[in-house]
């Protein structure tokens, strides 16, 4: 579902209630199109993210902390002039448009009171932030300036008074009425969903499939529920829900409640602003990881396509080392004929003492070769093709292991969730030798290994989880003693998990628990029944000059587990 206009009213009517009459503490831009803006009212600290992200823009109250760049970005140096001690004074919305204005009272440099106000415009593509001040709205600055080359239409620029985006032709759903419904849908031809997103303003896909859904069989029953969807906006009487599918994966969220997906379940929030933050964290986290890390991706991409070219030639390669027998053969028939052949003959018609039924074979020759020379010829290709099947089956096995050491480095980077983490991702990739090509981070952040992850067992015992390579060397080289217990995803790649027993023996509900974190944060997270190795530390071995990360073992036990995010999510330590 699209952020529609009646979920930006469920938003602001949200926002109303919770933040007016709050002062900003603090303003941040993690991201270059999100602003948070830190509140506190009463006893009570919140977190305010707007965000215009083209793909997935919002704004809600959260309890997720996100890193911030070292030099906060201009625009964010301007909100922070302006509103470090603002009091929050409205949230309000226009008509029935996607956009929501919080305005506030600040106080200039002698302490005399003035109005500013912050525009959030939740509009695709087209999302903004703007930031304007006093009752006729000059425009300060916006996150997204947008000037004549980028539209004809609408500037938004310093110094330019603010306008709304310019109306559509559609009609205001709050205001119709039921005659003018009628009128509208005996006009049309279109479906009734259809017909409702191309008649009125802001409403979803989805908002309007479950009116036409609701609504099935007449025109009066579309009516009564389209209605019914009005009467929840003017009342205000939102219920956060969303559709998740049997794997726990969000499919949909809404203000009020779906009755189309009949075979899905929902799952109802206590407020809006956490559906928002459930369904879109995850989303709007891997896309921008995604956006951060796009030289990693690239390096790695066309890193393993070398390496599974370079398997392919070692492999034909190989398969021709398998005719090594056929030509030590060919030199043995030669010397056992060598008298009835002679020199600048093409081929030797021998016979093939090595079949039961001694067949004449024809081996061919270098005319410019006496037969001995030939059956030399032979021998040293049956020499050369065994010399180099053992030399191509070591470089084959180091190729595997390389390209198992790159879905490694993949597999992390499809759970980094920060900038930290993609710098210790390249910091990692530097010092394995890929550093040609890599971003240099310059800072020293970088340069410091993160903190793994944190888990606490049913019966107590501390599980630590390497987010990379660097991490699962640290805990598995460095911090784990060797009573401490090790688990890791069976045969792929996955990060170690290491579980401090304190010479303790953990239970086997401990155990289950500590397999099925390996099995989560691992490259098999979506899969069922699946195994994991885990062994004591002593029995752990890293191999000098290997790969980070790489270890092994050969004295261990099996666990099969399912992997299950609700279960790490509930046993992971808080900050």
């Amino acid at each position: 579902m699209a952020f529609d206009a009646g979920m930006v009213l469920a938003v602001a009517s949200e926002l109303y209630d919770r933040i007016v009459g709050a002062r900003i503490e603090k303003v941040h831009q993690p991201e270059r199109d999100e602003i948070v803006l830190l509140l506190h009212i009463g006893r009570e600290n919140l977190r305010l993210v707007i965000s215009a992200s083209p793909n997935n823009p919002r704004i809600h109250l959260s309890n997720i902390s996100k890193e911030n760049p070292s030099a906060p970005p201009m625009f964010c140096t301007m909100l922070r002039k302006y509103l470090t001690g603002a009091k929050v004074l409205s949230v309000r919305t226009i008509g029935f448009e996607r956009i929501i204005f919080i305005d506030f009272e600040a106080h200039d440099d002698l302490g005399y009171p003035f109005k500013v106000t912050l525009v959030a415009e939740i509009m695709g593509k087209y999302s903004n932030i703007i930031f304007c001040h006093g009752d006729n709205m000059k425009i300060l600055g916006a996150i997204r300036p947008v000037d004549f080359t980028t539209s004809r239409v609408r500037q938004v620029l310093s110094g330019m008074l603010y306008e709304a985006p310019p109306a559509q032709d559609k009609k205001n759903p709050l205001e119709e009425t039921r005659e003018g419904f009628f009128e509208s849908v005996y006009a049309s031809e279109k479906r009734a969903d259809k017909f409702i997103t191309d008649t009125y303003l802001g409403i979803s896909s989805l908002v309007a499939r479950e009116i036409a859904y609701r609504g099935e069989g007449s025109n009066e029953a579309l009516c009564d529920e389209f209605f019914k969807l009005v009467n929840i906006l003017k009342e205000k009487s939102f219920k956060a829900v969303m559709i998740v599918d049997e794997s726990s994966r969000p499919v949909e969220y809404a203000f009020f409640d779906i009755m189309q997906y009949s075979g899905m379940k929902k799952v109802y929030f206590d407020s809006i602003s956490q559906l928002i933050e459930t369904f879109f964290t995850s989303r709007d986290n891997s896309e921008r990881v995604k956006q951060r890390a796009a030289d990693i991706f690239k390096l790695l991409t066309n890193t393993k396509a070398r390496l599974e070219k370079k398997t392919a030639i070692q492999l034909s390669e190989l398969e021709e080392c398998e005719k090594k027998e056929e030509m030590r053969k060919y030199g043995e028939l030669i010397t056992a004929s060598i008298y009835m052949l002679k020199k600048g003959m093409t081929h030797a018609k021998v016979i093939d003492y090595y079949k039961e039924d001694t067949p004449e074979i024809m081996i061919p020759l270098d005319i410019r070769l006496t037969p001995a020379q030939n059956a030399q010829a032979y021998f040293k290709k049956y020499t050369k093709m065994k010399n180099a099947e053992l030399e191509i089956s070591k470089q084959i096995e180091n190729t595997e292991r390389e390209t198992a050491y790159i879905d490694s480095v993949l597999d992390s980077l499809s759970r980094a969730s920060g900038q930290s983490e993609l710098d210790e991702i390249r910091r990692e990739l530097s010092e394995s030798g890929y550093s040609s090509v890599q971003k240099q981070s310059s800072s020293k952040k970088a340069q410091i290994s993160g903190k793994p992850i944190e888990y606490i067992t049913s019966g107590g015992y501390r599980l630590l989880c390497g987010k990379n390579n660097l991490q699962n060397d640290y805990i598995t080289t460095k911090l784990a003693e060797k009573s401490d217990w090790w688990f890791h995803i069976k045969n792929a790649p996955g990060s170690h998990v290491i579980m401090l027993a304190n010479g303790e023996e953990p239970s086997a509900e401990d155990f289950t628990e500590a397999a099925t974190v390996a099995a989560y944060n691992s490259s098999l997270s979506e899969g069922k029944n699946v195994s994991v190795d885990y062994t004591l530390i002593k029995h752990i071995k890293k191999p000098s000059a290997s790969k980070p990360g790489f270890v092994t073992y050969t004295t261990y036990w099996s666990a099969v587990v399912t992997p299950d995010a609700e279960l790490c999510e509930r046993l992971k330590k808080s900050k």
